[in-house]
């Protein structure tokens, strides 16, 4: 998801990076993306020096993160930010800590739509999952599969145990 500088928009528009310059693509969201089958037709193009990437799914309809290969937590979806995005300690905390990880947004049918960065701020003085419900940064570009698979991880695996006993939606994310 892109903007271009000096316009704001919401939640941006997707596209695709080539090499220095973004495609704008004829899709809402990357989920609607991901929902016509990973194909849209494209629009104008922007010099990628001229443009902000956004965070990739701005509300995702869920967030698990996975802490090893079995279990794993809900996080907020409404902590979503970019992920070039400050983020200042919330009340009742001095400082952050980033938990760096790789994340699968899911595409169509409950597939890998493609891979992104997830940071998962937290605030170690706060109790609880508050100490890490306020921010969540994202992105800012997904690779598709074919790109090539985050070692590490055994995606498919992820995924399964996270659609387990319910269906997982276009934009989900799912890290590790």
């Amino acid at each position: 998801m892109f903007a271009p500088r000096g316009r704001e928009l919401e939640r941006g528009w997707p596209g695709r990076i080539e090499g220095d310059v973004v495609v704008q693509l004829a899709a809402q969201t990357l989920q609607s993306f991901f929902t016509g089958g990973g194909h849209a037709r494209e629009h104008a193009e922007y010099p990628l020096a001229d443009v902000v990437l956004l965070a990739p799914v701005l509300h995702p309809p869920a967030v698990r993160i996975f802490d090893g290969d079995a279990d794993f937590r809900f996080a907020n979806p409404a902590a979503i930010v970019a992920a070039d995005t400050e983020v200042d300690p919330p009340p009742g905390a001095s400082r952050l800590e980033p938990v760096r990880r790789r994340a699968v947004i899911v595409g169509a049918e409950g597939a890998i739509g493609g891979f992104s960065e997830l940071v998962e701020w937290t605030a170690p003085e706060l109790a609880g999952e508050k100490a890490r419900d306020f921010a969540l940064a994202l992105g800012p570009v997904v690779t598709t599969p074919d790109e090539g698979r985050p070692e590490g991880a055994d995606w498919e695996h992820l995924l399964a145990l996270a659609a387990a006993n319910t269906r997982l939606l276009p934009g989900d994310v799912i890290a590790r």
